[in-house]
């Protein structure tokens, strides 16, 4: 789905939004801030820290635009799965983001969407916010476009990659470790990086994604 879809798709992910809003809000006690940082046009990229398999729709219910998001080949494997990740415009990369996971960022970027990658590439084994992939500071010169942050918190202990299945954090009940926050940082010109080598830049990422998560973490239901 590009960043103006045609009215089918546009009506078929504004129906997953507001039932996947409902889900979260209610049994997650979801919460976010910062709505206004992200550009509502133009090329954008969009970086979260990943916490859970539940992240790619948390970011977009943060978003006030339509978002692309990379999935791993295989996943377009799944007779199931495939057709809902094409049907949301997922971008098919390797397990990293190698040379040809870099071209399909740069290519939707270039037709105007806004990109979601998570630059940790693969859900944290701690609930904390990890080393980021060598493959992003390849993509980051070769931006032209801002880079939004995104931190979300509680998605670790709601369904995290040794928990078998999500614990909810209802709403209308007292609150779990399990509520989930996003927080949506400021946009960054990618001006900031030139001229920085590659452990600079990924310091400065990194503790850009920190940074969001501590305010999604003070932003949870508790």
């Amino acid at each position: 789905m590009a960043d103006r879809p045609n009215l089918a798709a546009r009506l078929w992910y504004d129906a997953v939004y507001w039932s996947t809003f409902t889900f979260f809000k209610f049994g997650f006690s979801l919460r976010w801030d910062g709505w206004g940082n992200m550009p509502t046009s133009g090329p954008l990229l969009v970086l979260a820290n990943h916490q859970s398999m539940f992240d790619p729709v948390l970011v977009g219910l943060a978003s006030r635009r339509y978002l692309s998001y990379l999935a791993r080949k295989n996943l377009f494997e799944q007779p199931v799965l495939a057709p809902l990740i094409r049907s949301l415009n997922a971008i098919p990369i390797d397990r990293g983001l190698g040379k040809d996971g870099i071209q399909a960022v740069l290519d939707a970027l270039g037709q105007g969407q806004a990109v979601l990658i998570f630059p940790e590439g693969e859900r944290t084994q701690d609930g904390e916010v990890q080393p980021l992939k060598p493959g992003v500071s390849l993509l980051i010169k070769r931006l032209s476009c801002p880079i939004v942050p995104v931190g979300i918190a509680g998605a670790f202990a709601a369904w995290g990659r040794f928990t078998k299945i999500p614990r909810p954090s209802p709403l209308l009940l007292p609150p779990e470790s399990s509520s989930i926050a996003i927080s949506v940082g400021r946009p960054i010109d990618t001006g900031r990086y030139k001229g920085k080598n590659r452990d600079a830049m990924m310091a400065d990422l990194h503790n850009e994604l920190v940074k969001q998560f501590e305010m999604a973490e003070k932003l949870r239901r508790k």
